[in-house]
C-alpha cells in the first residue's frame, strides 16, 4: 500500500490502515515561498520527513488595506481575480505534477474571516467592525469568499486532491455575541467547504486555536471535511481523540502539541510521546500536531515522530 492508498483507505469505514499515517507542517523561510524554490522545498521536506501526504503552505496573504477603518468601508473591499493568485497556483501545479502519483497533495486554505483579518491588519479589527455593524462587514466577506472560490476552482482544475481548510471565529470569547459566528463566519466557511467537499476526494477540517482556545467543538461538527484536525485542549478540559472522532463521525488527525516534545524533545522522548498518542487514538487516525509547528523545529525530530507512528502497529499487532 503506497502513501496515496494508505491515506485514501482512511475514508473507508471498514478499512483500518496497517500503518498509522502521519504528517506535520511548518512554514519555510520566505526565500522558499514562491516559484520553483517553493516546489523544491516542499518536496524536500515531504521526502526527508517521510510524511504521508504533501501539504502546501499558503504564503500569499491578502494586502492590508489602510482604508478599512469603519464597518461601512468593507463595501469597498477589492475583488482579486485569478491574476492575484498566480504565484500560489504555480506552486500548486508544480507539486501536483511532482508528487501526486506518490501521495495526496493538499493546500492550506484560510477561511474568509481569517483572510479579512489580513486585509484589516488584525482579526481584532474585523471583530470590532462585525460587532458594530455586521451587515456592512458581510459585504466585504462576500467579496472575499467569491475571490477565494475562484482560486479554489483553479486549484481543483490543476489536479489538487484537496484542502486543509483552516477556520477560526468560534473560539471562547471571540465575540461578545456568539451569534455573530453563526451569521458572519459560518455561512462563508460553508460556501467554500461544501464546494471543496463536492469536488475533492480528501479534505482536512482544521479548527485552528492559534489565537484563542475553544470551549466547545460542537459548532463545527457539521462542517465538511473528510478528516478533522484540532487541539484536544479545550477551556473546559481535555477531550480524548476517540471522542473527537466519534463526535465528528470521521477520522481524527492530531494528538501532538505543536510546541511540545516534537519541537524540543530528544528522539526517545518523541518516540515515547508518539506511542502514548497512538495508544489512545481511534483506529482511523493520522498522527499530527494541533497546528503548524514552530519554523525552527528540527526536521529530524519530525522524521522520528513519523517513523514512530509508522512502526507502532507493527510492533503492537
Amino acid at each position: 500500500m503506497n502513501k496515496r492508498d494508505r491515506i485514501m483507505s482512511l475514508l473507508e469505514r471498514d478499512s483500518i490502515p496497517e500503518i498509522i499515517p502521519a504528517a506535520f507542517f511548518l512554514h519555510f523561510d520566505p526565500s522558499f515561498h514562491r516559484g520553483d524554490a517553493a516546489v523544491a522545498r516542499h518536496l524536500e521536506y515531504f521526502r526527508r520527513t517521510d510524511m504521508d501526504f504533501v501539504k502546501i503552505q499558503y504564503e500569499h496573504a491578502f494586502p492590508q488595506l489602510s482604508f478599512l477603518q469603519h464597518p461601512q468601508d468593507w463595501a469597498r473591499m477589492p475583488f482579486y481575480d485569478l491574476s492575484f493568485y498566480e504565484e500560489p497556483l504555480y506552486v500548486v501545479k508544480g507539486l501536483v505534477r511532482a508528487a501526486k502519483a506518490e501521495a495526496p497533495v493538499l493546500l492550506t486554505l484560510y477561511s474568509p474571516f481569517m483572510v479579512a483579518g489580513q486585509a484589516a491588519g488584525s482579526q481584532e479589527k474585523v471583530v470590532e467592525h462585525l460587532q458594530e455593524d455586521p451587515d456592512a462587514v458581510r459585504k466585504g466577506l462576500e467579496i472575499i469568499t467569491e475571490s477565494l472560490r475562484g482560486f479554489v476552482r483553479a486549484c481543483i482544475q490543476a489536479g489538487l486532491d484537496g484542502f486543509y481548510t483552516s477556520t477560526q471565529g468560534g473560539e471562547a470569547g471571540r465575540f461578545t455575541d456568539p451569534r455573530l459566528f453563526e451569521t458572519c463566519v459560518r455561512p462563508y466557511d460553508l460556501t467554500l467547504m461544501e464546494e471543496i467537499n463536492r469536488a475533492c476526494p480528501f479534505n482536512i477540517l482544521h479548527i485552528c486555536d492559534y489565537h484563542l482556545p475553544y470551549a466547545d467543538l460542537t459548532p463545527f461538527v457539521n462542517y465538511p471535511g473528510h478528516v478533522v484536525n484540532c487541539s484536544l485542549e479545550l477551556t473546559t478540559g481535555r477531550i480524548p481523540p476517540r471522542e473527537v472522532a466519534a463526535r465528528f463521525g470521521r477520522p481524527f488527525m492530531g494528538g501532538m502539541d505543536r510546541k511540545g516534545v516534537i519541537a524540543r524533545g530528544t528522539p526517545e522522548e518523541i518516540r515515547q510521546a508518539v506511542e502514548a498518542v497512538c495508544a489512545e487514538a481511534p483506529e482511523r487516525f493520522i498522527l499530527g500536531a494541533d497546528c503548524t509547528l514552530p519554523s525552527d523545529t528540527d526536521w529530524e525530530n519530525i522524521r522520528v515522530a513519523i517513523d514512530a507512528a509508522h512502526q507502532y502497529r507493527r510492533r503492537n499487532a
